[in-house]
């Protein structure tokens, strides 16, 4: 599959919050939904079992 990075930067470039699962800002610090402080960067590859 080809590789965009414009479209890449833009769709992964985001932290996901580990209480509520809402995606936030790449530079934020809290939820924005819950305000829980543990965010983690979106997952670039899909997990395998």
């Amino acid at each position: 599959m080809a590789r965009f990075e414009k479209a890449e930067d833009r769709i992964f470039t985001k932290q996901v919050c580990m209480r509520c699962n809402a995606r936030n800002p790449q530079r934020t610090n809290e939820c924005r939904k819950c305000g829980y402080g543990n965010l983690r960067p979106k997952a670039r590859e899909t997990r395998s079992a």
